[in-house]
């Protein structure tokens, strides 16, 4: 479990980062990694933990809006069908967490800091859910991840 609190105290963040091991958890760089994504959550407000949280009904309502964007500069449809698909990853990079690059380093997404932490660590991890809480919001946005790929659970 991992959290920040921004400057100021307006915004809070909240993730939970399972692992395997009580061991691994208590290390420093599992620590700095669940601290490090919480202020990321902070500072970019992802709305998903991963793409196959996103609802098929927000997916298709997404793609009509691009899609008609797209027609209005009187592009082909095959032209068309390029520019949606482009539209449509960004929109996944913009809104779940482990696509979104990381605030410090842009070089790398937070999935990719998740397999090198893997990787470092030995042991098999991921991130479940979180929720960020601001001040004057009436409710929290929240996402959580599980095993069978349901769709995020609001707070």
């Amino acid at each position: 479990m991992g959290s920040y609190i921004h400057a100021g105290g307006k915004i809070g963040v909240l993730v939970e980062i399972n692992c395997e091991s009580d061991f691994v958890a208590r290390t420093p760089i599992f620590q700095q990694l669940c601290h490090d994504i919480a202020m990321h959550i902070a500072a970019l407000d992802p709305r998903y933990v991963r793409r196959e949280e996103v609802t098929p009904e927000m997916l298709e309502k997404e793609r009509e809006i691009y899609s008609a964007q797209a027609r209005a500069t009187g592009k082909p449809d095959a032209v068309i069908e390029k520019i949606v698909n482009g539209k449509m990853e960004k929109f996944y990079e913009e809104n779940c967490l482990y696509e979104q690059h990381y605030i410090k380093d842009e070089s790398v997404t937070i999935g990719e800091m998740i397999s090198q932490a893997i990787v470092k660590l030995g042991e098999n991890m991921g991130i479940r859910r979180f929720v960020r809480f601001k001040v004057g919001e009436v409710s929290a946005s929240a996402s959580s991840s599980s095993d069978n790929g349901t769709a995020p659970a609001s707070a």
